[in-house]
């Protein structure tokens, strides 16, 4: 470990210095990184102060610091969101619009510069380690949060996986016919329901609950399609059994419907072992247990 973590020191060193982190005239704009990637991000459509703060990961009092500076500058206002006034959305003035344009072509030769030196073979072969680190950070940036199991988050994912089964099962998915229909009993101190965010967006949720005599019931495991690839359902899967041993539980029980392969073999890697079916689900034709030590 103590190697790797020299190698990603080495690494950001070589990036900051690379695209001008390190200045304050970022992109030769007179201005730092951090103003300019608010510019992007808050670009044609606009962007709530939520929104920003979960996509670039900055606490409130930084982020009111850098909009009140783009404001100074002209090139930001901020106003009370159309669809809840108590939420504050910022939005690109004329000439905040022009500068973001700017900045678009001067990232865009700043690429260039990086490119130009190598080879082709280069170029390809740094283009694609770049996007595999991409993914890689992506997969590092999730966050696990327990979730009350009514909360919109948890709502959002449920009815996106609910689409999913839907499509994928042979005869449909309606979620009244399953022996879990709602989320009742995922909630502590019994059961919990997690969910998983990229940059303040749900990507993924799980959760478990009590199944007499001993065992934690999980339920309603779901990566989304742009997610998936990560090794979230694995660790997803390995939160819910370490929160099951610390609740005291035994052993872990789930099931899956024929259709879902992927989530058989993650079920099987993960050292469960197909057992004799212990209940009566209606989407259920592999059966799973796993003890838990």
């Amino acid at each position: 470990m103590l190697g790797q973590i020299h190698r990603v020191r080495s690494f950001n060193r070589s990036v900051t210095q690379t695209i001008g982190a390190l200045h304050d005239d970022y992109l030769g704009r007179h201005r730092p990184l951090g103003e300019s990637r608010i510019l992007f991000e808050i670009g044609q459509q606009g962007a709530t102060a939520i929104e920003l703060r979960a996509r670039l990961d900055l606490d409130s009092g930084y982020l009111s610091r850098l909009l009140r500076s783009l404001e100074r500058q002209a090139l930001v206002t901020t106003e009370p969101d159309s669809g809840d006034r108590r939420i504050r959305r910022a939005r690109l003035t004329a000439s905040g619009l022009r500068e973001l344009a700017e900045l678009n072509r001067r990232s865009d030769s700043l690429a260039q510069s990086i490119l130009d030196p190598l080879n082709e073979a280069q170029r390809a072969r740094l283009a694609d380690a770049m996007a595999e680190v991409e993914r890689l950070l992506s997969a590092s940036a999730v966050r696990i949060d327990e979730v009350p199991p009514a909360s919109s988050d948890a709502e959002y994912c449920l009815s996106h996986y609910f689409r999913e089964l839907a499509d994928r099962f042979e005869s449909g998915f309606d979620p009244a016919n399953s022996l879990a229909p709602t989320l009742d009993g995922f909630a502590p101190p019994r059961g919990t329901f997690l969910v998983m965010r990229l940059h303040g967006e749900p990507v993924g949720c799980g959760g478990f609950k009590f199944d007499p005599p001993d065992a934690a019931y999980i339920k309603r495991m779901w990566i989304s399609p742009a997610a998936r690839g990560l090794g979230l359902g694995r660790r997803l899967l390995q939160e819910l059994e370490q929160r099951a041993k610390a609740l005291g539980y035994r052993k872990l029980r789930l099931e899956t419907e024929k259709a879902l392969t992927e989530a058989q073999h993650l079920y099987r890697g993960s050292g469960f072992r197909e057992v004799p079916p212990f209940n009566d689900e209606t989407y259920a034709h592999h059966w799973f247990e796993k003890a838990l030590t």
